[in-house]
């Protein structure tokens, strides 16, 4: 949890703050942003989804952190129902372009085997992944229900919009997008 006290440039796969002009922010380069908040817009997160965050330890990766975070009763204006939370999903990899290997593949089938339509075989032991329909996925068997942006088409893939978008896959150098959220 962010407060005027946080220091600066924190490393985490996610920041949350109930405290106004505080902004939450989260860098990417191909992975996933993704912007949380509560209905009545009491808290907000910025969250980092790679491929490692979201698939998590034994299932439990960040995207489920979060949402804990967001119904934690030590928070002041009380817990949050998962489908009180909004989250928009940002630019990213897309799934014409992010080739994973088997192993990846495994730890969402293992968690879930429904994910196993979100990977497309490319060769021998080579999976195209949908990053933001993992996402999607995971939000949902959390129960929440508001989830906008990234639905996995072309125009929101990093790679493929070198126009609109950095990548470091595609350009082979350093740098990031930020993604903030913050309470007026």
């Amino acid at each position: 949890m962010l407060d005027a006290a946080s220091a600066d440039e924190q490393v985490a796969d996610a920041a949350m703050t109930q405290q106004p002009g505080l902004a939450c922010t989260v860098m990417v380069a191909d992975c996933l942003p993704l912007l949380m908040t509560d209905r009545l817009g009491t808290r907000v997160a910025a969250v980092h989804a790679g491929w490692r965050g979201l698939a998590g330890d034994r299932g439990l990766g960040v995207l489920e952190a979060s949402c804990q975070a967001f119904g934690s009763d030590s928070l002041a204006t009380g817990p949050s129902k998962a489908a009180d939370l909004m989250v928009w999903l940002g630019p990213c990899i897309g799934p014409s372009a992010f080739e994973v290997g088997e192993e990846v593949r495994q730890l969402f089938v293992a968690h879930d085997p429904n994910s196993a339509r979100l990977f497309l075989p490319k060769a021998p032991g080579k999976w195209l992944a949908d990053l933001p329909g993992l996402a999607r996925q995971r939000l949902s068997a959390l129960g929440v229900t508001r989830v906008y942006g990234n639905d996995g088409s072309p125009h929101w893939c990093t790679v493929s919009q070198s126009s609109r978008f950095f990548s470091h896959r595609r350009d082979r150098v350093s740098g990031r997008m930020a993604a903030c959220i913050w309470l007026a």
